[in-house]
């Protein structure tokens, strides 16, 4: 592999670690109604497992209810299931048509323990960026040791695959203070 192949594999993998982390916060109750609550939430569905933002408008009405509008009215029954099982903490109404969720406030130990979980998850990204690290540092060796690249070059990219993770980890770490600023406020 050359230069240009090694730093690039290296940046694309460390942004789908921010990008999982991102998806993952999503799903992570705030006290306050997002649509991201429920969008990944799975629904057994004529015997598939369907996301729920493909079977439903998802709308957040105001700050602290999430209403679903089911394209399918027959599906709202499997829906409400799913909701249920999906461990959200938020337990479902439907008036025949619509189902309300209704978003309580969290405690202050609820919300440091959601931030210790946010600091969890965040770390484990971290760890991620650290091991796309170690594999492009040592495809850079490789490439030294076959002679692709020059000991100049290898200095470089090394150097370059180092500012990466530095800007990788920045980005977690932007993500991870906005998440528990986000937890935090009352």
């Amino acid at each position: 592999m050359d230069f240009d192949t090694i730093l690039e594999d290296c940046k694309a993998k460390m942004a789908k670690c921010a990008e999982f982390l991102e998806q993952e916060l999503k799903g992570l109750r705030t006290g306050r109604a997002s649509a991201g609550l429920v969008e990944t939430v799975r629904v057994d569905y004529y015997g598939t497992m369907t996301p729920l933002s493909q079977m439903a408008q998802i709308s957040t009405p105001d700050a602290k209810t999430i209403a679903i509008k089911p394209y399918d009215a027959s599906a709202i029954k499997d829906i409400e299931k799913a909701i249920q099982a999906s461990n959200i903490g938020i337990t479902p109404s439907n008036d025949g048509k619509v189902i309300r969720l209704s978003v309580p406030a969290l405690t202050e130990e609820s919300r440091k323990q959601l931030v210790s979980k946010v600091k969890e998850l965040a770390e484990a990204q971290r760890v991620a960026i650290r091991n796309v690290r170690r594999d492009a540092n040592k495809a850079a060796d490789a490439a030294k040791k076959e002679g692709v690249l020059s000991e100049d070059d290898h200095r470089r990219l090394t150097t370059a695959i180092q500012d990466a993770t530095k800007a990788a980890e920045g980005e977690v770490d932007r993500i991870f203070a906005a998440k528990s600023k986000e937890i935090m406020e009352v």
